[in-house]
């Protein structure tokens, strides 16, 4: 039992700790509440793994509730991606719900916390407010209309309901304590008016709209939400959280909630994710794009969900990745080093290795005769259970410029006139003979002669060389658009820097080369996974056509993390 419970991070002994207390009736129902105001990105995820991952451990269930309570900023086509993008990450939800569902019933409270003087409308201009709030060490001042007639409140918030007072002239506030040490208790805005946008969902129904703090324990309490599981920022709003439950709880307003008198939401806080090279600011990223400084929201280079996908990160590695960096209370940054280890990891078992020349010159085999022939390659080398792959073979083939020099000595194995043999990747065995330049001196073919005897998998293919080096025929060779991704801040923190984030952007975060690739790739599909020979890891782009293959760089082959 003692090293069960090692195992576990601090929440899931929380929701055990509950559950052997009997809490809830034994029931266990989390929430993922995103606002539909832009993409989910991989610090979502943590929440994600963390809020589904709980219901699926202890039996429960977890819904999608979608925080639409600001118009000005939210829209369907961000609740669509959010759908789409929890599923491919192979969760799936109880229910889908809305802030928006409540906002009868939070009117309604509204409305009781108004009669029975828990709250009043103040008139002053959002600067007035904040400027009255006073400092963690120094009181709030109490508004002027802090002590409004209820009758005059009511009047005056039904008014601001029925669009007759202009946005931002009013609020609704709580009427807790200006002088309390805890800031989100001094006197918290309730209510604002938004008339200036519809609501994606209610139209124009609705003048005013709820805030955070009022809107979300009451949507948890509603919908029966045992755990409320959320990022540390929020742990300053959890007694605010707590007081507006303490409100509608209990025995004179158990008709609230269906799972009777005893239940109540518990709010419980983990450490967001940070991670090196990257910022998670939904505003900086909503800047980048706007900007043009990337190409979209799904730009392999940017940390959304919808990005690492087109990056070619695999659903299973993103989550191995949040099981290895956990949960707990404490902030920190995550080396981006360890989710490209984790990808490595995953697509190093599964990627099929092919041929892809970046640089490529022509090479001759001047003693090859007949039309050309097929070899047939293991996708995976040592792993005939994962098949193999059919390579076009000729007289003409491609190579990299750089594994043949004219002139080179005994450190450089690979081509290079002279005698020395060196294996063309699962086949022959070659002596280069000489080269072609153009009239700027510049290498244009490369020619060699082969040993038929020589091909691999025969007795005659054993013989060893000390070089092996990749080539694609010229005939079958398909070009491919190749994208080189790198990481897109070239500073490790940028959040921390005081410099405009823009100037910290990395100039080589992308290199674009046409690459000569196998034949077998012609009929890739998007999201196909290769193991570019020497190059490093790639996925099949959302841009390929049937005559333009697009291949993103996912990670390189050379991983430092463990180093």
């Amino acid at each position: 039992m003692e090293e069960q419970e090692k195992s576990l991070n601090f929440i899931e002994q929380i929701v055990e700790q509950d559950l052997a207390e009997g809490k809830n009736d034994g029931r266990i129902q989390t929430r993922f509440p995103p606002e539909p105001n832009g993409y989910l990105h991989i610090g979502h995820v943590k929440a994600i793994c963390m809020d589904f991952g709980i219901a699926e451990k202890y039996n429960g269930v977890c819904n999608l509730r979608f925080d639409d309570t600001n118009p000005a900023k939210e829209d369907t086509e961000y609740v669509e991606t959010i759908e789409r993008d929890i599923a491919w990450l192979g969760f799936k939800w109880g229910k889908i719900f809305y802030a928006s569902d409540y906002f009868q019933q939070l009117y309604d409270l509204a409305i009781r916390f108004i009669k029975e003087g828990k709250a009043y409308v103040d008139e002053q201009t959002a600067e007035q407010i904040a400027e009255q709030k006073g400092t963690p060490t120094e009181p709030g001042v109490a508004s002027p209309y802090r002590d409004r007639p209820i009758e005059e409140n009511l009047r005056l918030f039904e008014a601001m309901q029925r669009g007759e007072i202009e946005e931002g002239k009013m609020v609704l506030r709580a009427k807790i304590d200006m002088a309390n040490p805890n800031m989100h208790f001094r006197d918290p805005i309730m209510y604002r008016i938004i008339t200036s946008h519809p609501h994606h969902r209610t139209g124009t129904k609705w003048k005013v709209y709820p805030m955070y703090d009022f809107a979300h324990g009451q949507s948890d309490y509603f919908e029966g939400v045992t755990h409320s599981i959320c990022t540390l920022e929020f742990e300053v709003h959890r007694p605010l959280y707590d007081y507006f439950l303490d409100q509608i709880t209990g025995e004179n307003f158990a008709g609230l909630s269906p799972y009777g008198p005893d239940y109540r939401p518990k709010q419980r806080e983990f450490n967001r994710l940070n991670i090196t090279y990257t910022v998670m600011s939904k505003r900086k990223m909503l800047t980048l794009v706007k900007e043009g400084l990337v190409a979209g929201w799904d730009d392999p280079r940017m940390p959304t969900v919808c990005g690492l996908r087109r990056r070619g990160y695999t659903p299973q590695a993103i989550r191995t990745f949040m099981d290895k960096i956990g949960y707990t209370k404490v902030e920190g940054m995550i080396d981006q080093g360890l989710l490209e280890h984790v990808i490595r990891e995953d697509l190093k078992e599964t990627a099929p290795r092919v041929c892809a020349i970046f640089d490529p010159v022509k090479l001759v085999i001047t003693n090859y005769e007949g039309e050309g022939e097929t070899l047939i390659a293991e996708n995976i080398d040592g792993h005939e259970e994962l098949g193999t792959r059919e390579m076009k073979f000729g007289k003409e083939l491609w190579i990299e410029r750089g594994d043949f020099l004219e002139e080179a000595d005994n450190k450089f194995y690979r081509l290079s006139p002279g005698g020395r043999e060196v294996r063309l990747k699962a086949s022959y065995i070659i002596q280069a003979t000489g080269c072609e330049k153009d009239a700027n001196g510049n290498i244009t073919t490369v020619y060699a002669t082969y040993d038929p005897d020589s091909k691999s998998g025969t007795e005659g293919g054993n013989r060893k060389t000390k070089a092996t080096i990749n080539w694609v025929e010229c005939n079958s060779a398909v070009d491919a658009e190749v994208r080189l991704y790198d990481r897109l801040f070239a500073v490790e923190n940028p959040s921390a820097d005081e410099r405009d984030f823009r100037e910290l952007l990395n100039p080589d975060s992308l290199k674009v080369v046409n690459a000569k690739v196998e034949a077998s790739l012609k009929d890739a599909k998007m999201q196909d996974h290769f193991q570019l020979l020497k190059q490093g890891y790639f996925v099949v782009d959302d841009d390929s056509k049937p005559d333009h293959l697009v291949l993103n760089r996912t990670c390189s082959l050379k991983d430092n993390y463990l180093k």
